[in-house]
């Protein structure tokens, strides 16, 4: 007998050929923590527990590919100064910009680093997540780096959500390297990293790879570092420029080259040849008032995998909201509702590396599942503020329920 019948539901497994692997009239039944039987409501074996969900859909839990969740207080200059049509570099100059949140993180404790994020982290599994990747890069020097990484893994312990690690300490020179960025990569390479490998905090490395960021070379000696651990690469490429970004990481066979307004042909059929997964940051196009789009059109023709991601972060993307995002996806992007759900579903656990076990609902998987206000998968999409998720499933537990609004009486 099963344990948990999700029953008359809208189950759209994002698996097969069928238009978001849909099932209608569906059900998803859970035994011992794992998908145990999806098909026809009426066709279900017996359970424990039935929950009649009323037609509403049910997805995989989401994916968040692309975060800088750790981090302390939020960007409002940033927001002031971008909501009124100022561009990045008029950031830092008025308090704002990755410069001074390196300045305000490396004041704070780990105790309060750890709260910040853990009520951010909160709110992002309440909206649809269960698999998500965490960043440092708000640091730079070596104690503050290792103390958001600890952070990550803490949340992941404390918290009902995988939480995939990534050193960023690449985002940027640290202040006290200025004039000096092949020394800071030595840095990097030689005392950081292989010290959050000794802690077992990092699980992937990223980087900044652009004109004023770090060079071909250099990413390319930070990602031979990575790989001598055994080490995944992503790259934060080609978003302001063309710098073949996306090729560098492609060429190391890297899990994701993400932002990618400017990528070129060149490096798109090298992301194809390498299997390297596109993934596109609407939040961070939208605040940063970009106007140059990524080549969704190259990327369809090549069949390189689009993921979306929240890049939750205090500067240029203040949100904890997958379905906002998806979104914006469909209107600055042109993408589709079901490509949008894709890129937080199987595309976006494909950018982690982890499209074996996240991103599907499928018999045999662990039971990770979202519910969601409204009966039609294109409908988490739709409004601007993305459809509300109504519960949140980890292991087969109910971790997440969204309570009915509630008025008092006048």
């Amino acid at each position: 007998m099963l344990d948990l019948l999700l029953a008359n539901a809208a189950v759209a497994t994002m698996a097969g050929d069928r238009p978001f692997g849909l099932v209608h009239d569906g059900a998803v039944g859970i035994a011992n923590g794992k998908i145990a039987w999806i098909g026809p409501a009426a066709q279900a074996p017996p359970a424990a527990t039935v929950r009649d969900l009323a037609g509403k859909v049910v997805t995989p839990g989401l994916v968040d590919p692309h975060t800088h969740i750790v981090y302390g207080e939020e960007g409002l200059v940033d927001f002031e100064v971008l909501s009124q049509g100022g561009q990045r570099w008029d950031l830092e100059p008025a308090g704002g910009g990755v410069g001074n949140l390196v300045k305000r993180t490396r004041l704070l404790s780990e105790e309060a680093l750890y709260a910040a994020s853990r009520a951010r982290m909160s709110r992002l599994i309440a909206n649809g997540v269960t698999t998500v990747e965490s960043k440092s890069g708000a640091g730079l020097d070596r104690d503050t780096e290792l103390r958001s990484m600890r952070v990550s893994r803490q949340l992941g312990r404390d918290l009902p959500v995988t939480v995939v690690s990534t050193y960023l300490g690449a985002h940027g020179l640290a202040p006290e390297f200025a004039g000096r960025r092949d020394d800071y990569v030595t840095f990097m390479c030689e005392e950081v990293l292989p010290e959050a490998v000794r802690q077992g905090l990092v699980d992937q490395v990223d980087g900044f790879c652009d004109k004023v960021g770090f060079n071909h070379a250099q990413m390319d000696r930070l990602f031979d570092t990575a790989a001598s651990y055994g080490l995944g690469v992503k790259l934060h490429a080609d978003q302001y420029t063309d710098f073949g970004a996306g090729a560098v990481v492609a060429r190391h066979r890297g899990l994701s080259a993400d932002h990618l307004e400017y990528a070129s042909e060149a490096t798109v059929r090298a992301m194809a040849e390498a299997g390297t997964v596109a993934t596109l940051l609407a939040g961070a196009h939208f605040s940063l008032n970009e106007t140059q789009k990524p080549p969704v059109k190259l990327f369809r023709e090549l069949g390189v995998p689009m993921a979306l991601a929240t890049n939750s972060n205090p500067v240029s993307s203040p949100t904890v909201s997958p379905a906002a995002q998806m979104h914006l996806a469909c209107f600055l992007f042109r993408l589709t509702p079901e490509e949008a759900l894709r890129g937080f579903t199987a595309n976006g656990a494909r950018a982690l590396g982890l499209q074996a076990s996240a991103g599907l609902l499928a018999v045999g998987r662990a039971a990770d599942l979202a519910v969601w206000d409204t009966d039609d998968p294109r409908g988490i999409a739709y409004a601007i503020g993305g459809a509300p998720c109504l519960a949140v499933i980890r292991d087969g537990k109910v971790v997440h329920e969204a309570p009915a609004p509630s008025f008092a009486r006048a």
